[in-house]
């Protein structure tokens, strides 16, 4: 069985919406710089390798473009890419692969896979260029036909705990690894932009597939960390009714400490070890307070970073990391609780309930649904 005889899928819906496991024969470069959320990447031909047979397609052409690539990809490094993909197909027997366009590249990776196992593995057509562009325009129409509502509130009410107890919602900061502020960094790097709109994109489509129009997100900048929320779904999220959540300054201060505190050092270690994860919990803090300096003002800026170095030497040697929390009540009220008041101030006409978690919780999960 040849290239042509082997099977194609083109039903690039049914593929994300099922997860379907896909075998990325991409070089590593490529992946990285844009993949999908169920891809992993086991290359045909390594970094160096596309690089020179690419230069040898552009001098000499196609058939010697597959000569070089067939002497570079032999051997025993054919055997353990091949082997490689085969560990793959054992554990995701329903699985597809592809390459950049569906071309050359994952017709061999599906030739040698069936020459050594009789497996058929679907190859995707028109490869990763194809399962982008269903993506970016599924984005765009789903984007058109869902109804947002925000979970507004100011920072440290609860408002990602809450989110994650309703059903019909899109979690952005999860998608973007990243809480949305300036000490939102998380031990581990934000997904690619690409990445991240591939990932929102997916999670839009199956809920349209549901028949979900209403949908609630949390309420957002236009960018979270270095990433950016597509245009289109922000304008959008920018003209959606608020649902407010109100909590105490007692219960921010200990939602914020739980979130910037407990969880992140428990990141920071998990990714780095007990000590050096301290160190460069420690250090993301400080560096994290020095990039407000200006907009908190010299004499805040100043009274917030002495708190936060008391509090961190207080928790290195004696572990105790309550000291934390008087800095954050301080940054809490004197920071963002302004910037945020002004901000809510041009959404008033857009607020349809507010309340506690108690409230807020129930209302979202019923009463929102006829709007």
């Amino acid at each position: 069985m040849k290239f042509d005889n082997l099977p194609q899928s083109d039903d690039y819906a049914t593929l994300f919406l099922n997860d379907t496991p896909m075998l990325d024969v991409r070089a590593p470069i490529e992946f990285q710089q844009g993949a999908f959320p169920k891809a992993e990447n086991m290359p045909l031909m390594d970094d160096e390798d596309r690089h020179e047979v690419g230069i040898r397609y552009k001098q000499q052409g196609q058939d010697a473009a597959m000569e070089l690539g067939h002497q570079r990809v032999s051997g025993a490094i054919k055997a353990s890419r091949i082997n490689n993909w085969l560990d793959f197909i054992c554990r995701h027997p329903d699985g597809v692969l592809y390459c950049f366009r569906g071309g050359m590249r994952s017709k061999i990776s599906q030739q040698w896979i069936y020459e050594q196992t009789g497996i058929a593995c679907p190859r995707v057509k028109g490869g990763y260029k194809a399962l982008r562009r269903f993506l970016i325009e599924q984005l765009s129409e789903t984007t058109g036909r869902i109804q947002p509502v925000i979970l507004g509130g100011r920072t440290g009410t609860g408002k990602t705990i809450l989110l994650q107890k309703i059903k019909h919602k899109i979690d952005l900061e999860n998608i973007y690894n990243h809480r949305g502020s300036v000490f939102g960094v998380h031990a581990t790097p934000q997904p690619g932009q690409i990445d991240a709109e591939n990932h929102l994109s997916v999670k839009l489509l199956k809920l349209h597939h549901q028949g979900i129009k209403n949908i609630v997100f949390e309420d957002e900048s236009a960018n979270i960390g270095s990433r950016r929320i597509p245009p289109n779904l922000y304008n959008l999220m920018q003209q959606s009714p608020i649902v407010l959540l109100d909590a105490t300054d007692e219960e921010r201060v200990d939602i914020t400490f739980n979130e910037y505190i407990t969880r992140a050092l428990n990141e920071y270690r998990q990714q780095y070890g007990a000590e050096q994860g301290f160190e460069l919990w420690a250090d993301y803090l400080m560096a994290s307070i020095n990039k407000i300096r200006r907009r908190l003002g010299h004499t805040l800026h100043k009274t917030l970073q002495q708190l936060m170095t008391t509090a961190l030497q207080q928790h290195r040697e004696h572990n105790d990391p309550s000291a934390h929390k008087p800095w954050i009540h301080r940054l809490l009220l004197d920071y963002y609780d302004p910037m945020y008041d002004y901000q809510l101030g041009k959404k008033q006409d857009r607020i349809i309930f507010r309340g506690n978690h108690e409230q807020v919780l129930p209302y979202l999960q019923d009463a929102i649904t006829p709007l």
